[in-house]
């Protein structure tokens, strides 16, 4: 992927590779290798790309910054707009979320949609964000009367009929694995995930882009790709759209559209941090985190195209809310008394013209909302946000909101810090130990050599702002850092920084560390055993990324070798026999074949194992998250 190049709509990719010739199509994913490496040209906002002595691809988007129509990709070619290099080209751009266009339009209106990147928008690995439509404004503080419940209705003939299809594209792209998911069944997905939008469903349809998105990095070797990252959004699009060709009616199924704002009357907000976005799909900018007086959480962002160049930018961009008098860097340490406010239930603040915003000083990490924040104990913080919640999209209401902490640095080990929790009754030998991982690896932010830093100071004490992850156990990924309210062994930050340096911005140096020994660090300092890491299960891990990076053929190699009995013997005797069994049934309908009447293999069909892939991947995902729930509370840290 080319992040010089526009965002491209998922429909327009895919009539693209669906008008090409046989011949052409074969050609396709190395000609995406190859033009996804030649300079960009840029004129405004007009993208020119070189294929050839007699062919140039022109990329013209819209207002929005998205190609969204069939017209505005050109070639000068004789074959346009049938060949191959606009085709290429716009499978080398990234691509765009379906409503990218209409949440950019909608920007300066009164409680419109505010202008952010893909998938969320927070972070490259975020969740999903999916919405309710607003409907008329109303005082918020009015009495509302009951009403009925309504009955759950079953997803209409063309929903079946949408799911159905993303069902078939995604259980293709699993049976051909990474290395068989070229651009022409990514084009597949893409146009099912198109004809999902049309059908409303939201869900699935972001489900699909994502898959796409990893399957490209993937295929690209790209640095930011994690492979849990397509394996989880194969799970989600599987299961989703298999319960909806079901015609299941679960309302959270269907998903929602578009992030609208309802009114939220007036707020006084404190700045917490900055946190820098870089997406996959080439947008990037800032989310400033701020807390209101009652200890709700909002965000205010900035992030549309333009990649790593943009998220350093934006750090001390003018906030696009009310007089536009404060930047991003002043907010996270400055507040603001916010009038007419509206709000995304996702805790955005938006920018519509009813919007008044009033800059007032800011709070330090030691008082008000803000210090308390730090007074919950870690594992309760950490249980409150990984309670389960009603939306099925999300691991919990609150899973993506910040978590506080004080801390002592304990040690390094790989890429991440552990460190243990600092308790109020002075026994820190016994707090939890968790570990600490940065935010975000790009080397174009501050994250990786802030950490490198601490790293190097077992016993440094330091007060943290975090995001938990979901996927490991007892991590924490911190946001900003600052120093613990009783100046013992810990930071000593300039008066410009507010008592806190935000890891992806600020770049901590050796003047703001203590300048004398730090105390030796009480209590064990070996991390407790990795319950997820560690577990057994990784045999079922192993064979569902598997089947998924190499595809059927490659999952199905337990079978043959003779290794399925053991490793379903070793999940039997470690407690793990539904692992076992499906472990045994996935490997087996991996290497089932059919023989037509004169004896010949035939083509496997995908669907069953689809089915039983999915069943395991599902079991894996609840299981694991069970065992990171675990490692939050004390008695599992010990």
């Amino acid at each position: 992927m080319n992040t010089e190049l526009p965002p491209v709509a998922p429909e327009v990719v895919a009539t693209a590779v669906e008008q090409l010739t046989s011949r052409l199509r074969k050609k396709l994913d190395a000609a995406i290798e190859t033009y996804a490496t030649l300079p960009v040209t840029a004129d405004g906002t007009v993208r020119r790309v070189r294929c050839g002595e007699d062919a140039e691809v022109t990329l013209a988007p819209g207002p929005s910054g998205v190609v969204t129509d069939a017209g505005q990709a050109q070639c000068s070619c004789l074959l346009a707009p049938r060949c191959l290099h606009r085709a290429a080209v716009l499978g080398a751009a990234p691509v765009a979320d379906a409503d990218a266009a209409t949440e950019a339009a909608d920007e300066p209106s009164e409680g419109g949609a505010e202008a952010t990147g893909p998938d969320g928008g927070t972070q490259e690995s975020g969740t999903p964000v999916t919405d309710v439509t607003a409907g008329p404004a109303t005082d918020p503080t009015a009495p509302t009367a009951p009403t009925a419940p309504t009955a759950p209705t079953s997803p209409t003939a063309a929903q079946v009929a949408a799911a159905a299809e993303l069902w078939a594209a995604a259980a293709t792209v699993l049976a051909a694995g990474v290395p068989g998911a070229g651009a022409v069944p990514q084009a597949e997905v893409l146009r099912a995930a198109h004809t999902a939008r049309l059908a409303g469903l939201h869900r699935a349809e972001a489900a699909a882009l994502r898959v796409v998105r990893a399957l490209r990095a993937a295929r690209a070797r790209h640095d930011g790709h994690r492979l849990a990252d397509l394996v989880a959004g194969l799970r989600e699009l599987l299961l989703t759209s298999g319960l909806l060709a079901a015609s299941d009616p679960d309302p959270a199924l269907v998903g929602t559209a578009r992030r609208n704002y309802r009114p939220g009357g007036s707020l006084k907000v404190h700045g917490v941090c900055r946190e820098p976005v870089i997406s996959a799909t080439g947008y990037g900018g800032v989310v400033t985190h701020v807390l209101a007086d009652d200890g709700r959480w909002f965000s205010v962002s900035d992030v549309k195209p333009g990649g790593p160049a943009r998220a350093r930018g934006a750090a001390t961009a003018t906030v696009a809310l009310g007089s536009g008098s404060v930047d991003h860097a002043q907010l996270s340490r400055g507040g603001l008394l916010v009038s007419g406010a509206t709000l995304s239930p996702d805790g955005r603040l938006g920018a519509g013209k009813g919007v008044r915003a009033t800059p007032v000083p800011g709070l330090s990490w030691t008082s008000g909302p803000l210090a308390r924040l730090f007074a919950r104990p870690l594992a309760e913080a950490a249980a409150a946000r990984l309670a389960p919640g009603d939306d099925a999209e999300q691991a919990g209401p609150q899973a993506g909101e910040l978590i506080g902490c004080d801390v002592v640095v304990v040690g390094a080990a790989e890429n991440h810090l552990f460190a243990r929790e600092l308790t109020p009754d002075g026994a820190d030998s016994e707090g939890l130990l968790i570990r600490l991982v940065p935010a975000n690896g790009h080397p174009e932010l501050a994250h990786a050599t802030n950490f490198r830093k601490l790293a190097s100071r077992p016993g440094l004490r330091l007060r943290v702002v975090g995001r938990l992850d979901l996927d490991r156990a007892a991590t924490l990924r911190p946001l900003a850092v600052g120093p613990v309210p009783d100046g013992t062994a810990t930071l000593m930050l300039p008066p410009e920084w507010a008592g806190h340096a935000d890891l992806g911005y600020d770049r901590l140096e050796g003047a703001h560390f203590p300048q004398t020994d730090l105390p030796p660090v009480e209590g064990p300092t070996a991390l407790p055993p990795d319950p997820v890491a560690e577990a057994p299960l990784w045999r079922l891990r192993r064979l569902v990324e598997v089947a998924v990076s190499g595809g059927r053929r490659t999952a199905a190699e337990p079978a043959r070798d003779g290794a399925r009995a053991s490793g379903a013997a070793s999940l039997r005797r470690s407690g793990f026999r539904t692992a076992a069994d499906l472990a045994e049934a996935l490997a087996t309908e991996a290497d089932r074949r059919g023989r037509d009447v004169f004896g010949r293999t035939q083509q496997a069909d995908p669907d069953g194992y689809a089915r039983v892939w999915l069943s395991a991947a599902v079991y894996l995902s609840g299981t694991e998250q069970a065992l990171v729930e675990a490692t939050w509370q004390p008695s599992a840290a010990a």
